[in-house]
């Protein structure tokens, strides 16, 4: 492709040399450039990719995009140099134009919110695929093309990998995607270029306050999904939520709204319920759920929004949910001989660990014990608040290790111990290594009980020191039953 192809996408604010020389590929990673490559230069959190040009150059790359006019020639050469105002949204742009605009040729859906988009998004792709269709997913947990896994390492991948696989999911003949969209890839610019059917929003709690340091940034970047989309399209949001109608009220497209509390276009309540399920009255209709908590049913009238707006019938729709289980560490239960159960589940906010909290607590008939952590390099001020909400609905409570990733693991313990008070934490366990703590917390539960095992969910690794090292919650849970 020339690149005079890619830069009729963008709008280039200067361009030096000549616009017809054939890229080759396209690379914002100075160590993968090849010849004849196009390197973009981001300007990253922790490195700025214009200090690698010149290297890039020498590897022999056709072109440069940039961000800083300072970087550029004072005159042309063999190479060319375009200058714009934003690479990270050139790179979007150009990436979903290299790859033959695949969102473009399948209904794609996104999900944002800080909890609930792996369970909806998952859930949507299992349906569709139910429903006798091909689809795709991207994931925290997993992306699939059609039936084949592709490991995931981010939320939301960066947008050549984004397009390359939207484009694997349109080669495999996949008519429907479902990704979950997180606050880093909107504001990262990777979804740009992405041409969305329909935009879901979850709920809006803490988090990643690290990275746009206030909650306003945070909801205002989750907002700009559903500004960008198009008249035809469709935005289903949470009532419940009093963000809900915010994200929504500059978007062109058709807004359906949720609820398990007031009048909303889909509602949804609890009939019964217990660890194996929920009976709900749905949309007028009983209907049994594999799925437990308030939280659920949330996510579940997402879907099922989502589902009739793709045209799906709504009978088919309820029957299929009526046989969809949890996703991988989200609400996992695991049954000892004993009689106490262990939940796995991924909450690693306040509000997802008050939500799991609550369901359980409407459920259980013996003591609550739960065993959670917080990340390291993260919101540090949500530390004291996930003890004070955890500490508040357990019998007993076991602070631990989750991702120290580069900080003390008895530092992060003591920012959240901070959030309890003297005689609170003299019933408090804190015990800094996950494993030990785990295996406590199953040794003292007794018939009835419930272990919930909070923050990793599906992870199967623990980062300790910048090292990733094998740990998986379900494995220790399972090894002590």
């Amino acid at each position: 492709m020339k690149l005079k192809d890619l830069l009729a996408v963008i709008e280039p604010l200067k361009v030096v040399g000549d616009e017809n020389v054939e890229i080759t590929g396209i690379q914002f990673d100075s160590r993968k450039v090849e010849t004849g490559n196009l390197f973009v230069a981001q300007v990253g959190t922790a490195v700025d990719g214009h200090e690698f040009i010149d290297g890039c150059v020498a590897k022999g790359a056709a072109a440069v995009v940039l961000s800083k006019d300072e970087f550029l020639p004072a005159a042309a050469s063999d190479m060319c140099y375009v200058l714009v105002e934003n690479t990270d949204k050139a790179l979007g742009l150009m990436a979903s134009k290299w790859f033959g605009e695949p969102s473009r040729k399948m209904k794609l859906v996104g999900v944002t919110g800080t909890n609930g988009k792996t369970t909806i998004a998952t859930l949507l792709y299992k349906l569709t695929r139910a429903m006798g269709h091909k689809a795709g997913l991207l994931s925290t947990v997993m992306n699939y093309v059609d039936e084949e896994s592709v490991p995931a390492t981010h939320t939301t991948p960066d947008a050549l990998e984004l397009n390359s696989l939207l484009a694997r999911m349109v080669e495999a003949g996949c008519e429907y995607a479902f990704m979950e969209v997180s606050s880093h890839a909107i504001a990262q610019e990777r979804i740009a270029g992405l041409d969305f059917d329909g935009s879901l929003f979850t709920n809006l709690t803490r988090d990643h306050i690290d990275y746009h340091k206030t909650f306003d940034n945070y909801r205002d970047t989750k907002k700009r999904l559903f500004d960008g989309l198009k008249k035809d399209a469709f935005a289903v949001t949470n009532k419940d939520d009093r963000n809900g109608l915010v994200m929504t009220q500059n978007t062109k497209a058709k807004v359906y709204t949720y609820s398990v509390r007031a009048m909303a276009d889909y509602r949804a309540q609890i009939l019964e319920e217990g660890f194996e399920g929920m009976l709900l009255n749905m949309d007028g209709q009983e209907v049994f759920v594999p799925l437990v908590g308030r939280f659920n049913v949330s996510n579940l009238l997402c879907i099922y929004g989502a589902a009739l707006n793709l045209g799906f019938e709504k009978m088919d729709v309820l029957r299929v949910l009526s046989t969809l289980k949890p996703v991988n560490g989200r609400f996992e239960t695991i049954r000892s001989p004993k009689g106490w159960t262990a939940i796995v589940d991924y909450a690693h906010t306040p509000d997802a660990v008050e939500n799991v909290i609550q369901t359980i607590n409407e459920i259980r008939k013996g003591k609550l014990i739960t065993v959670v952590g917080c990340g390291g390099n993260r919101d540090k001020g949500k530390r004291p608040m996930m003890a004070q909400i955890a500490k508040r609905g357990s019998d007993q409570l076991i602070l631990t290790s989750d991702n120290p990733r580069d900080e003390e693991p008895e530092d992060i313990l003591q920012d959240m111990a901070a959030g309890l008070a003297e005689d609170e934490l003299r019933s408090t366990l804190i015990i800094v290594d996950r494993e030990s703590a785990i295996k406590t917390a199953c040794t003292i539960a007794q018939a009835g009980d419930v272990v919930l095992v909070a923050g990793k969910g599906h992870e199967d690794y623990q980062i300790i020191k910048g090292v990733k090292h094998h740990f998986d919650d379900h494995e220790v849970v399972r090894k002590m039953i």
